[in-house]
């Protein structure tokens, strides 16, 4: 064993082991994996950066400009929107019509993207069907998983098609997945929608506010139980508090406490600002512990008024609504605090609570750094809200109303380049890179999207993560310790034939792809893979495919795949509801893939 296999062994599981700790970003991970694999030596100073020039990188770019201009244009809501009419009103048509529309719309897009377009429909059509939005989310998450599978548009399987081309073998075509993965797909969304929605909880956050009560519409103060938080005091004569701001009172900052409303003369002041001035006489609202903010009080003391139950209509006026709000995938609001992002100033919305797995927020939320995945619930004016609507770092969860299209008249133009680039990558697979990218200028250069608007779009942690760790499977070929890993996995299944070979490979996957990202497990057993299949005169590209097709079964847990945690908090998910529909699920797939490989796939 040379010196040069045991340095890559060590980056190789320091790297799994970072990735699964999940303490440092993922792209970061995959840089400080080139970088030790370049000053150690175990790579050239080329082959190291090689990533960064791969074809794979370039599709990986293209897709997110294609994605997006698609989505700007208003051609993925739309396609979205006519699904999800045709589900009506029955739960089990539902969640089988919006599985179909994720599934599609990942063939194409990116699957966070596809998910993020339909989340708003889904609430929406939930509400209009009087279905449990928790039975429709998780289904929508997997969809676009399941919907990897049956295209080359998917990171991981882009990772492997680099991998083929890397040990000069022939790469996959865009329709290659289509045998396999149709038949997948199918499979997948037969058992969500006929078994495994019913395991999924009853209720969730947005089920809260959409389910039908007496009243016609939901309570978005009840579901995020923020009443318990509410109370109302009353400013005494002489009050240090009189004739300030809100702002100068630092009622935040020294008594923990926000001012959500304020009670004038039989009027009330809903959403007040911080330079609202209290006066004498004033009923705050008040958001926060009132026992705690009683220990605090000072003289004269705050007239304490009799509790009452909270309703989303005490907090709302003509011209004042409380909605909720997702953290886009790739929004800049990602690793700040509402403080640090200056929310208030930016959006002239007030933030009421933080929904973030299951468990809500009240308290000191300025300072909360926000993450992917949060919930958020925004009280503001009607005008302020619309806007909000247009910001990409935000995901209104307006019931019943279409996505406003920001490039409008556009949509033809986008469809038709986007087909053709689809076409032409069809007829000529090894130029797919360069005509993917094509398809991306051609957005651009028609005005479709700016290049401002290209390079926003593009998921660069995505980018940075797959040509981070592209170079690893070159090191994992270059010191053979892919052979030897091979070498390995055949001593223990290589004796009982190529199917159980296949099988013994797509185990190994799976279990990768639950610990660490999809693209990460790719890199990692691609190498692997072809190494056996070349070992045991198997096709090599029947071996990658079926890598390919076990790095999309990321349903056991929410970290498998950042489309899980997307839904997860408006979803009201658990660890447990994962497991409970994905190991199933997985189960079937891994049956479905091991019938249908070999009647494609020479083994």
């Amino acid at each position: 064993m040379n010196n040069d296999l045991i340095i890559t062994g060590i980056i190789l599981t320091a790297a799994l082991l970072l990735f699964i700790w999940n303490r440092f970003p993922s792209d970061l991970v995959a840089l400080l994996v080139v970088a030790a694999l370049g000053l150690t030596g175990v790579l050239t100073t080329a082959e190291a950066f090689s990533g960064f020039s791969r074809s794979a990188v370039i599709t990986i770019i293209a897709i997110f400009v294609l994605s997006e201009a698609l989505q700007r244009t208003g051609v993925t809501e739309q396609v979205g929107n006519i699904l999800l009419k045709v589900g009506g009103r029955s739960e089990l048509r539902l969640v089988a019509v919006v599985m179909a529309a994720g599934a599609f719309l990942s063939l194409f897009m990116n699957n966070i993207a596809a998910a993020a377009v339909l989340l708003p429909a889904v609430s929406g059509a939930a509400k209009r069907a009087r279905v449990n939005t928790s039975r429709l989310l998780m289904p929508l998450a997997f969809s676009t998983i399941l919907g990897g599978m049956a295209t080359l548009f998917t990171t991981s399987n882009i990772v492997l098609n680099s991998i083929l081309h890397d040990n000069n073998i022939e790469g996959f075509s865009v329709y290659d997945f289509i045998p396999v993965g149709v038949p997948l797909v199918v499979a997948g969304i037969l058992y969500v929608a006929l078994i495994g929605r019913r395991s999924l909880p009853g209720d969730s956050p947005i089920d809260r506010t959409l389910a039908p009560e007496a009243s016609g519409k939901g309570d978005l103060v009840e579901a995020y139980k923020l009443g318990e938080q509410l109370f109302r005091a009353r400013i005494p004569e002489n009050s240090f508090l009189s004739g300030k701001t809100i702002a100068e009172c630092t009622l935040r900052e020294d008594f923990d406490v926000s001012v959500v409303a304020i009670e004038r003369s039989g009027k009330k002041i809903l959403d007040p600002t911080p330079i609202t001035e209290l006066n004498e006489g004033d009923v705050l609202v008040l958001e926060g512990s009132e026992e705690d903010f009683r220990s605090r009080d000072v003289e004269p003391l705050m007239e304490y008024l009799p509790e009452s139950e909270w309703r989303e209509s005490d907090l709302e006026s003509r011209s004042i609504e409380i909605v909720e709000a997702m953290i886009s995938p790739r929004s800049r609001l990602i690793g700040k605090s509402l403080r640090e992002a200056h929310f208030r100033d930016r959006y002239g919305l007030s933030v009421l609570a933080i929904w973030r797995g299951g468990q809500e927020m009240f308290t000191d939320l300025a300072d909360v750094e926000l993450m992917f995945g949060d919930a958020l619930l925004l009280q503001g004016s009607r005008e302020k809200i619309a806007v909000a609507k247009d910001d990409p770092d935000l995901i209104l969860l307006v019931s019943g109303e279409e996505t406003e299209i920001t490039v409008p008249g556009k949509g033809r133009a986008a469809l038709m380049i986007f087909i053709a680039t689809i076409l032409f990558a069809i007829a000529v697979p090894d130029l797919t890179a360069a005509i993917v990218l094509g398809g991306a200028l051609a957005m651009m250069l028609t005005g479709i999207i700016s290049t401002e608007q290209a390079y926003s779009s593009i998921g660069w942690k995505s980018v940075f993560l797959v040509a981070g760790m592209l170079p690893m499977g070159i090191a994992l070929t270059k010191t053979n310790a892919a052979g030897l890993a091979a070498v390995n996995i055949l001593d223990i299944f290589g004796g009982h034939g190529s199917l159980l070979l296949l099988a013994g490979l797509l185990i190994v996957t799976v279990v990768f792809t639950q610990l660490i990202n999809g693209a990460v497990a790719a890199t990692i057993i691609g190498p692997i893979a072809v190494q056996i299949a070349q070992q045991s005169g198997v096709d090599p590209r029947a071996m990658v495919m079926g890598v390919a097709m076990a790095t999309s079964m990321a349903f056991i847990t929410p970290l498998s795949h950042a489309v899980n945690v997307l839904v997860m908090s408006p979803g009201g998910y658990g660890f447990r509801d994962y497991l409970k529909v994905g190991i199933p699920l997985t189960v079937i797939l891994f049956i479905v893939a091991m019938i249908f490989l070999p009647l494609f796939w020479t083994l």
